[in-house]
């Protein structure tokens, strides 16, 4: 490691010296010299043009200037709800997803839309020029001012930042990048780290924003150690439920919430925002609701959906059941079951369970178990819902129905949908109150029948 010699840099005229004088031998201008180091190990994005970098000192919050028009919009609506109302600025976004799922497109559809506010620059590693003027005139954009860059070498990269100095950089993607200074081969653990710290240094001191897309594994996790993760400020999950249907979640926002759902069509222009999430998730039938189907409301965000749950009972092929769901976490499956078994005496232990989403939605909030309880039963024993009912509330291990949060607004949005029937946990104008789970059962099947 090299050692750090401390100098005394004029802020005006940028003389220096080893010693701290209260004027300037050069310009004469008085308290104007700043401790820096010369540092070798620094990253280069913070060095100046003489190696010097100044020396961070702690400041009074009282003294800190709040940053004004920090956020600066996509140009799409979905893509900033889960950014957390657009990009901030001198921040780092990392987009990961699976090949072919339209990363590239997004970006490339954003970085059209932010051409007004100030220079772009698409680096890409994976694509040439002309590959990614042909994408940009097939989706119809208008992005000839575009500043295109296909190199992997870090040192390109950063040349062309100094020069151009843009407002949004976008790295297609980082797995392709490599230093000399990291070793020659692009993508091991050691080239990310280095290549992530330079672009993201370069980013912190200006008022830009960098965008990463980055490979996943055959887990769906973004490919690469989990410190790269932590070193930027946002990172998205770009997920694909159908051929033409995209999820883009955050799973981590310095910025915003992470509990903002984004939702994309894709087709020959491009991504599209969806107009009406709801019709992703619902089942228009024209016959009878089959057994097994329940209907929940739930938030995703600041946004309200009506979600389908399909359940399946069939008798345990081996000694022990099993249960088979991937948008529900298993072991709330198991729960609610075990729930069911106990204060309702419906056996469950000697059956194997298959449980679904329509649309492909990953659900995790509480107020879905009392439409997971009515889709239990009623695939156990065969018995339909009534039609056009929704149902919320969360289930205890003592059988009772416990209150959600937003209430009435989850109403409002099944309400709005065409139902007319609304099972719920505390007493609303419209709707039926129940307090446990034999409630719940009584009043969906006992009544009917």
């Amino acid at each position: 490691m090299a050692k750090k010699s401390v100098v005394y840099k004029c802020s005006k005229c940028g003389y220096t010296q080893p010693a701290w004088l209260g004027r300037c031998p050069e310009c004469g201008e008085w308290n104007s010299l700043e401790e820096c180091i010369l540092d070798s190990n620094a990253p280069k994005s913070s060095l100046k043009s003489d190696g010097t970098v100044l020396k961070a000192k702690p400041v009074p919050m009282q003294k800190v200037s709040q940053q004004s028009n920090s956020r600066i919009s996509t140009g799409n609506e979905e893509f900033d709800r889960v950014l957390g109302g657009g990009a901030t600025k001198r921040s780092a976004i990392l987009v990961g997803g699976e090949p072919g799922i339209g990363k590239s497109t997004l970006l490339l559809q954003a970085a059209a839309s932010l051409l007004p506010n100030g220079k772009i620059l698409y680096v890409s590693g994976e694509e040439s020029a002309g590959q990614i003027k042909s994408r940009a005139n097939r989706l119809n954009l208008e992005a000839g001012s575009l500043e295109i860059l296909c190199t992997m070498r870090l040192e390109d990269i950063l040349d062309a930042l100094d020069s151009l100095n843009p407002l949004v950089i976008i790295v297609d993607s980082i797995q392709t990048v490599y230093s000399v200074e990291a070793g020659l081969v692009p993508g091991t653990i050691t080239q990310l780290k280095y290549c992530s710290n330079e672009l993201i240094g370069w980013v912190k001191e200006r008022d830009s924003v960098l965008f990463m897309t980055a490979h996943v594994t055959k887990d769906g996790n973004i490919a690469g150690p989990k410190s790269l993760e932590h070193m930027v400020d946002t990172v998205l999950s770009f997920e694909r439920t159908s051929d033409e249907v995209r999820f883009l979640r955050a799973q981590k926002n310095r910025f915003g919430s992470v509990d903002e759902l984004g939702l994309f069509e894709m087709d020959e222009k491009g991504l599209k925002c969806v107009s009406d999430p709801s019709s992703l998730f619902i089942t228009r039938r024209k016959k009878e609701t089959p057994a097994g189907i329940a209907c929940a409301s739930v938030f995703e965000g600041s946004r309200v959906f009506i979600v389908e749950i399909q359940a399946l009972t069939v008798p345990a092929k081996a000694a022990v059941n099993r249960v088979y769901s991937e948008k529900i976490d298993s072991a709330r499956v198991s729960r609610v079951a075990a729930v069911l078994e106990k204060r309702l005496g419906i056996k469950f232990s000697d059956q194997d369970i298959y449980i679904n989403v329509a649309g492909g939605i990953r659900l995790s909030e509480s107020a879905i178990d009392g439409a997971l309880a009515a889709a239990l039963y009623s695939a156990r024993t065969d018995i339909s819902l009534p039609e056009k009912t929704a149902i919320v509330g969360e289930i205890s291990l003592a059988g009772e129905i416990r209150p959600v949060t937003k209430q009435k607004q989850r109403i409002k949005a099944a309400r709005d949908l065409g139902f007319q029937k609304f099972i719920v946990p505390e007493s609303e104008a419209g709707a039926t109150q129940v307090e446990t789970i034999k409630d719940l059962i009584k009043c969906l099947f006992v009544e009917r029948s």
